[in-house]
């Protein structure tokens, strides 16, 4: 049973993070968690996890990073499950939804007054690129040529496809968030209507997408999508190894940002080399090789062949705030590290997040 949060809300703005699965996903938020905790002390953070998952913050004491613990419903231990039912998990009054790939790089009070201005919305572009929920190989060509997009727009009653980046979700308005899962849902279970792919087709994907039934839908109901490319103010970047500079604990983030769009979009190419050769055929055009170094306020490790250091950082912020925490309850009295029998609110900052600022 779904607890409601719809008449008592916990606080006005707070994080929302979710987990399923294997314990390295559980390893991956409180990795996350850790780096947000530099930059927001006050800002109160909710998980909704496996039960499993749940025993193992208990029994590590890493369930005090967070001021709400809820268990996740077994139908929404998804991609698709957990983003087109976010309506069912608004702990706050503006929730910040957030993927567990993700590292904090700055203080993010701007980046909540420009997300205040909107009942809901998620990252992404005002323009959907061919590659967006379609074939990401050279077939993408024969859906251009035979103007598959524009079919699935006329079909489905949109004048225009936005791409989002769900990683960052944002809701204060439940109505009109249910309103988009239901759509996203309804779009979902008409994908044989349209000309996106499964995702589980790419390699390494075992889920489905749930972006361009969110698109979709935020089209239908003509919402706008946070601007996720505004050079020095984005909210999140993608993690890209020749295009960022960081040391091993992203303490300091700058990525390599192009101004103009179509060249940024080169980062995604595997090879270095094709990258850097379409960067300066493109260069020779003024103003296309314009760049600049910028902190965006969340690195994402959305790319599966760049994720290696996210890893890498994750197991060992397990580890070492392990050994923060023997420490502490060593020289703590047993009742100040007593683990509740339930999940419940606690005081934001408190016990191990007081841990992650202080060896941060």
């Amino acid at each position: 049973m779904l607890r409601s949060f719809s008449t008592q809300k916990l606080a006005d703005e707070g994080y929302v993070y979710h987990c399923y699965g294997e314990e390295k996903y559980l390893r991956h938020v409180v990795a996350s968690v850790f780096t947000l905790r530099r930059y927001d002390t006050t800002r109160p953070i909710a998980l909704f996890c496996d039960a499993s998952h749940i025993t193992i913050l208990k029994e590590s004491g890493f369930e005090s990073l967070f001021d709400v613990i809820e268990p996740l419903a077994e139908a929404h231990a998804s991609i698709v499950g957990f983003k087109h039912n976010t309506h069912h998990y608004m702990p706050f009054t503006k929730n910040l939804y957030l993927d567990s790939d993700m590292v904090w790089c700055r203080k993010p009070d701007a980046l909540w007054t420009v997300a205040s201005t909107y009942g809901y919305s998620i990252t992404g572009m005002k323009i959907a690129d061919s590659f967006f929920g379609g074939a990401k190989d050279v077939s993408v060509l024969w859906d251009v040529l035979s103007r598959k997009r524009q079919q699935t727009m006329r079909r489905f009653g949109v004048t225009y496809l936005s791409r989002v980046q769900s990683g960052m979700i944002y809701a204060q308005d439940g109505a009109l968030t249910q309103r988009v899962n239901h759509l996203a849902s309804e779009m979902i279970n008409r994908r044989h209507e349209t000309h996106f792919t499964s995702r589980t087709l790419e390699h390494g994907r075992s889920e489905e997408s749930c972006e361009w039934s969110l698109a979709l839908a935020m089209s239908k109901l003509n919402l706008p999508v946070y601007p996720w490319l505004q050079g020095q103010s984005s909210p999140q970047l993608d993690y890209i190894g020749d295009y960022t500079k960081a040391d091993p604990d992203f303490h300091h983030v700058e990525c390599l940002y192009y101004s103009d769009a179509f060249v940024y979009s080169f980062r995604g190419l595997k090879s270095g080399w094709l990258r850097q050769l379409l960067t300066r055929l493109y260069g020779v055009i003024p103003g296309k090789g314009d760049y600049m170094w910028v902190t965006p306020f969340v690195l994402h490790f959305g790319w599966m062949h760049q994720k290696r250091p996210f890893f890498e950082f994750a197991d060992r912020t397990w580890i070492e705030l392990k050994g923060a925490l023997q420490q502490s309850i060593k020289a703590t009295s047993p009742q100040a590290w007593m683990v509740p029998t339930q999940p419940r609110i606690r005081p934001t900052g408190s016990d191990t997040a007081s841990v992650a600022v202080s060896n941060s």
